[in-house]
């Protein structure tokens, strides 16, 4: 049964969400169609590229992702109350650059600037705009949408692409977002179709190391800061920290594949209170265990009950996770 996305997902106040898009009619996004053996891999850039480009549009900041074979997974925070400090003019500027004007499908310049004259000129307009710029309906709007137009006119043929609702789930404390991120990660990983965090292209953990490496002058950052103390949403790990723990979690899952030096226990875990296999069965669990959000049993009854039910699909599991910290 289907939750209304307003109850999920509060349109005033900053949050951290899981998305998940999949195909439809047996669609593939990317990869290699094992029923025709037409290859569709370029379509990962795409979405990498279209996803990494929202991040510098939208009140939001892109935590991790993964682009697999026929879904995207999306780990974000959308920051309703940081729209609504911007200016008009970056409003304006911002929504152009959403929907810029163009002349025979490239985009005109001067069109685009009269657009934002005019957009400032329309109060009305202009604030439903800067409500739609925090909003991550909106934002998966604006991912997906090109996306299905642009795989449909390849497949020439018409009709959904993606399924109608995209799957969310709220993230409701550092503990979920953090094995979220790390469930997000390893996709690839757990999937077999990548051995190790470098070769899982098209994954956040990829741009961070590439960012990592990277000169300070030249390094490119559509990510959100995982610890920046001047920042909102600002989590207990450094990103060197964060792409230790995913790594160690990747042998962890992966038994076969041992050759860390050091296998004990990240410092995060006892920070967040945390064993080894509860963190284990945590990330796991992402999406076995928990459907519309994911956090602590007193998080998830504190959500249900803001939400006008007695229970949320995970609570159960929660509790008995903590009381076990073993296996």
């Amino acid at each position: 049964m289907t939750t209304a996305r307003h109850l999920l997902v509060d349109p005033e106040n900053p949050g951290f969400y899981h998305c998940i898009s999949r195909c439809v009619r047996r669609a593939w996004l990317c990869g290699v169609d094992p029923y025709d053996g037409k290859s569709y891999e370029h379509r990962r850039a795409w979405v990498e590229q279209r996803l990494l480009e929202l991040a510098q549009i939208f009140a939001v900041g892109i935590y991790a992702y993964a682009v697999m074979s026929n879904h995207v997974h999306v780990v974000l925070r959308i920051d309703p109350t940081a729209a609504a400090k911007w200016s008009d003019a970056e409003v304006a500027l911002r929504w152009v650059r959403l929907f810029p004007a163009t002349v025979a499908g490239e985009t005109d310049t001067a069109a685009c600037r009269l657009k934002e004259q005019t957009l400032l000129g329309n109060p009305d307009r202009l604030s439903s705009c800067r409500q739609r710029l925090g909003s991550l309906a909106w934002f998966m709007k604006a991912l997906n949408e090109p996306i299905a137009r642009r795989a449909n006119r390849e497949d020439a043929c018409t009709g959904r692409f993606w399924e109608g609702r995209y799957k969310c789930q709220a993230l409701l404390d550092d503990t979920a977002v953090l094995t979220c991120m790390s469930y997000v990660d390893l996709n690839p990983i757990r999937a077999g179709i990548a051995e190790n965090l470098e070769t899982s292209a098209h994954t956040s953990a990829v741009q961070r190391i590439k960012n990592l490496r990277s000169e300070p002058a030249t390094a490119q950052w559509p990510l959100a800061s995982i610890n920046n103390t001047t920042a909102p949403g600002t989590l207990p790990i450094t990103a060197e920290a964060y792409l230790d723990l995913i790594d160690w979690t990747a042998r962890l899952t992966r038994g076969d594949k041992s050759g860390r030096i050091d296998m004990s226990e990240p410092p995060i875990l006892r920070n967040l209170g945390l064993s080894e296999h509860q963190w284990h069965q945590q990330t796991l669990g992402t999406e076995a265990r928990y459907w519309r959000a994911i956090g602590s049993a007193r998080s998830l009854m504190e959500k249900a009950a803001a939400i006008g039910q007695s229970w949320l699909r995970g609570i159960g599991g929660a509790q008995l996770l903590m009381r076990n910290r073993t296996a």
